[in-house]
């Protein structure tokens, strides 16, 4: 059996991040009986401004793309019914807001040393686009906290500090300064990059190709 390590660069406020890992879980599964899949998730942040209390996120991607609001509402349309065929929750991705994510990238380090750190990424991806909740938000990311049966207390103390910031940072930078500008990005043993969202097959056949050359 072989083993892949899969160092997934990805951003919370992201739905192409949910779509692309969805689509990868299911190559996994597919590539169940050739290899063993080690995931490690790293930070990105595509809203970096913590300040400020967001704003409608079909207005924000209408400004952002020179587009308009309508143009990304079909966008947005077109992703929840992608969504919707591998089983996720995107019933409110019209409706949230803009949000930094820097506390929840914490909260996903920190779940990850309880080996949760999936599981965290999960919560926090149907708090926002399921519920359209402020992942921004303490109580919002205690709630995720609890949810995958970590302890809600302790992450409320891991907010009101500054543990695992530097951390988070490092790893920001770690991978900008390796060329990686967009999300999701999937570095393969730590030397192949795959980039986007890609189709299930299209990720079997790249493992397949990854690990015939080593």
């Amino acid at each position: 059996m072989t083993t892949v390590q899969i160092d997934i660069v990805s951003d919370i406020a992201c739905p192409w991040c949910a779509i692309g890992y969805a689509r990868l879980e299911k190559a996994m599964e597919e590539l169940k009986d050739e290899m063993d899949f080690n995931i490690e998730w790293h930070a990105f942040e595509l809203n970096p401004d913590p300040s400020g209390d967001g704003e409608p996120i079909l207005q924000a991607l209408s400004q952002k793309y020179g587009r308009s609001p309508e143009e990304m509402q079909a966008t947005q349309a077109n992703m929840m019914e992608i969504a919707a065929g591998l089983g996720l929750n995107f019933d409110k991705l019209q409706e949230r807001y803009t949000r930094n994510t820097f506390d929840a990238h914490r909260l996903v380090k920190w779940a990850g040393e309880q080996g949760k750190q999936t599981e965290m990424k999960m919560a926090c991806f149907d708090a926002y686009f399921g519920h359209a909740e402020n992942i921004s938000d303490a109580d919002v990311l205690v709630k995720c906290v609890e949810a995958i049966g970590l302890d809600g207390n302790a992450a409320r103390e891991i907010l009101a500090s500054d543990r695992y910031a530097d951390t988070v940072r490092e790893d920001e930078a770690r991978y900008q300064q390796a060329g990686v500008s967009a999300v999701p990005a999937y570095i393969v043993n730590q030397k192949y990059l795959v980039s986007g969202a890609q189709e299930p097959d299209t990720l079997i056949g790249a493992f397949r190709e990854i690990t015939s050359e080593s």
